[in-house]
C-alpha cells in the first residue's frame, strides 16, 4: 500500500497569503476618498490557482468571493457557474483525496474537481462534482495520481453569489485492515466493526471470489470460531450503497496460499467454520467506490418457520392446500419441509394437501431445515367445523287465483351445530321475502319452518302460473356442502 505523506505546516503558503494582503491594504491608500476597493480574490483566474502543497494536507482557505468572476470558456463541472476560484495539487503519491466546502457562508455553493491531462481549460476532464443544490452534497472525493496535476474549482451558482468560501482539502488514509497481512481479528461473535473503506485498494495477487467480479477494493478480516457451525457476515452503509458487495471466505496463511471454501455476491454472506481453523474474510467490490461502512459477524440465525392454509374455516368435506411461508434470514434458503397435520398423518414438500375426516382442533406441526442443518419449527390449531343445512321441503299451493293470499313454507334441517339461518323466497326469480331464525340441531330428519305468505297478482294469472324458489344461507359461517341449500317448487297454477 502507499505511505501516507508526511505533515508539516503550510508556512509558505500562509506567507504569500499574507503578502498579497499587504499589497491590497498598501492599494487602498491610493485611491480617493469615497472609491471601493474591487478586492477580486487571487486566485481568481485559473492561471492563479491557488497551489496546495500535497505534504502539508490536510489544506484550508478562506476566500470571499463577492467580487470573484468567471473567465470567458472557464468550464463549468458538471452543472453551471457563475463565478469561482482555483486551486491545484499535483500529489507526489498515489491516494485519495476529499474536498470539501461545507462549512462556507452561502448555499449556492460548488464544487468540482478536474484532472490535467493537456494545458489550458481543453485540457481538463471532470472527475468529481458537489452541490447541495444539485446532488445534496458539499465534498467529492477522488482517486490521484502520483505526478498528476488536479485543479479544484469552487464558487457560487449566480454571478451574484457572495459570502466566504471554507475550502478543506484533506488525504483520505486506507482501512487498516486494506491489506491481508492486516486482516482485523475476530476471536468472538457477535461481532462489529466500522470502517471506511473510500481509500480501500487491492495488493498484487488478490484473489477474486469466484462468484463475483475482479475487486476494485477490499478489506480483510481473520475469523478464529470457537464452536463450528454457520455463520453470517453482512454490512450496512448509512447513506445507502453506491457499490455491490462481494464476500470470499478462505482458508490459508497468505495470499499465495489461500484456497475458498465460500463465496457470495450481494447481502448477507452465510458460511460453514470449524472451531479451532481460521477463515480469513473478504469483503470488497467489484463496481462502485468504497464508503464508510457497518461490517457485522455472528452466528448464522435459525430460520424462520411459518405456514397458512386455504381455506381458514376448512370442514370436513374440503381438501385443505397448505402453503410454505417460511423464511431464511441467512439468505441460505429453505431446502426441505416436513408436515405432521395432527390426526397421525404426515407429507413433505412446500405445499401438501390434507383432508380431515371429521370435525375437531388439529395441531398442526411445521418442520424446515436449511441446506446447511438450520431448522425451525411452528405450529398452529386448525379448527375443522362441519356447518351444514337443508332445505328438506318446500310446500306451496298447487294452484291460486287471483287476489288470493296463500301460505307458503320452507323447511330446514340441520343435524350438526346450531345455526342462525336466512331463508329468501323467490317468485319466477323475483325476490318475495326474507325470513331470519335461530335452527336448533335436530334429529329424525325434523325441519324448523320458515312461513311466507303471499297475494297472488294479475300479472301471475296472465302468466297462467309462478314458480317459487327458497335459497338458505348460514349467517356467520361457511355451508360445506351448499348444493342442498336451494330448494324449487313445482309451479303453482294461478286462475284469473
Amino acid at each position: 500500500m502507499n505511505e501516507s505523506p508526511s505533515r508539516r505546516p503550510a508556512a509558505f503558503g500562509l506567507g504569500r497569503r499574507a503578502v498579497a494582503v499587504a499589497v491590497l491594504a498598501l492599494g487602498l491608500f491610493a485611491l480617493a476618498p469615497g472609491t471601493a476597493s474591487a478586492a477580486v480574490p487571487a486566485n481568481d483566474n485559473f492561471s492563479t490557482a491557488t497551489m496546495i502543497d500535497p505534504s502539508s494536507l490536510p489544506f484550508s482557505d478562506a476566500v470571499t468571493i463577492d467580487d470573484a468572476t468567471l473567465e470567458g470558456g472557464e468550464p463549468s463541472g458538471c452543472y453551471v457557474a457563475g463565478k469561482s476560484i482555483w486551486y491545484s495539487i499535483t500529489p507526489t503519491a498515489d491516494g485519495t483525496l476529499r474536498a470539501d466546502i461545507g462549512s462556507s457562508s452561502f448555499s449556492d455553493r460548488i464544487l468540482y474537481v478536474y484532472q490535467q491531462n493537456g494545458s489550458g481549460f481543453g485540457g481538463l476532464s471532470t472527475i468529481a462534482c458537489a452541490s447541495p443544490y444539485y446532488n445534496g452534497l458539499s465534498s467529492a472525493t477522488f482517486h490521484v495520481q502520483a505526478g498528476t496535476t488536479y485543479y479544484i474549482q469552487v464558487g457560487g451558482f449566480y454571478s451574484w453569489s457572495s459570502g466566504t468560501l471554507n475550502l478543506a482539502v484533506t488525504a483520505i488514509l486506507p482501512p487498516a485492515n486494506d491489506d491481508f497481512a492486516n486482516a482485523t481479528s475476530i476471536s468472538a461473535v457477535p461481532f462489529n466493526d466500522d470502517v471506511d473503506t473510500t481509500a480501500a485498494s487491492t495488493q498484487a495477487g488478490e484473489p477474486a471470489p469466484s462468484c463475483g467480479f475482479s475487486p476494485q477494493w477490499s478489506v480483510w478480516y481473520a475469523f478464529d470460531p470457537s464452536a463450528t457451525g454457520s455463520y453470517m457476515a453482512n454490512i450496512t452503509t448509512p447513506g445507502g450503497f453506491g457499490f455491490v458487495v462481494e464476500y470470499g471466505a478462505y482458508h490459508g496463511s497468505s495470499l499465495a496460499t489461500l484456497s475458498q471454501s465460500a463465496c457470495h455476491y450481494g447481502n448477507p454472506f452465510t458460511f460453514h467454520a470449524d472451531a479451532g481453523s481460521r477463515v480469513y474474510i473478504q469483503v470488497a467490490s467489484g463496481g462502485g467506490s468504497g464508503q464508510p461502512m457497518h461490517f457485522t459477524l455472528d452466528v448464522a440465525p435459525l430460520p424462520t418457520a411459518g405456514f397458512s392454509s386455504y381455506p381458514g374455516d376448512p370442514s370436513s368435506a374440503d381438501t385443505i392446500q397448505f402453503y410454505d411461508n417460511s423464511y431464511d434470514p441467512a439468505g441460505v434458503g429453505i431446502s426441505s419441509e416436513s408436515w405432521q397435520f395432527g390426526d397421525g398423518t404426515t407429507a413433505t414438500g412446500c405445499c401438501p394437501t390434507h383432508r380431515y375426516r371429521s370435525d375437531g382442533d388439529y395441531t398442526v406441526k411445521f418442520t424446515v431445515s436449511t441446506s446447511d442443518g438450520r431448522t425451525a419449527s411452528t405450529t398452529q390449531i386448525v379448527h375443522v367445523r362441519t356447518h351444514d343445512v337443508t332445505i328438506s321441503k318446500l310446500t306451496v299451493p298447487q294452484s291460486a287465483a287471483v287476489r288470493q293470499t296463500r301460505s307458503i313454507s320452507v323447511g330446514v334441517t340441520d343435524s350438526r351445530y346450531p345455526e342462525s339461518v336466512q331463508v329468501q323466497l323467490f317468485e319466477n326469480d323475483s325476490l318475495v321475502g326474507t325470513l331470519t331464525q335461530q335452527v336448533p340441531v335436530r334429529g329424525s330428519n325434523r325441519t324448523t319452518s320458515f312461513s311466507f305468505n303471499y297475494t297472488f297478482t294479475t300479472d301471475d294469472a296472465a302468466l297462467g302460473k309462478v314458480t317459487f324458489k327458497a335459497v338458505a344461507t348460514i349467517m356467520g359461517a361457511r355451508d360445506a356442502l351448499p348444493s342442498d341449500n336451494t330448494a324449487i317448487a313445482l309451479p303453482t297454477k294461478v286462475a284469473g
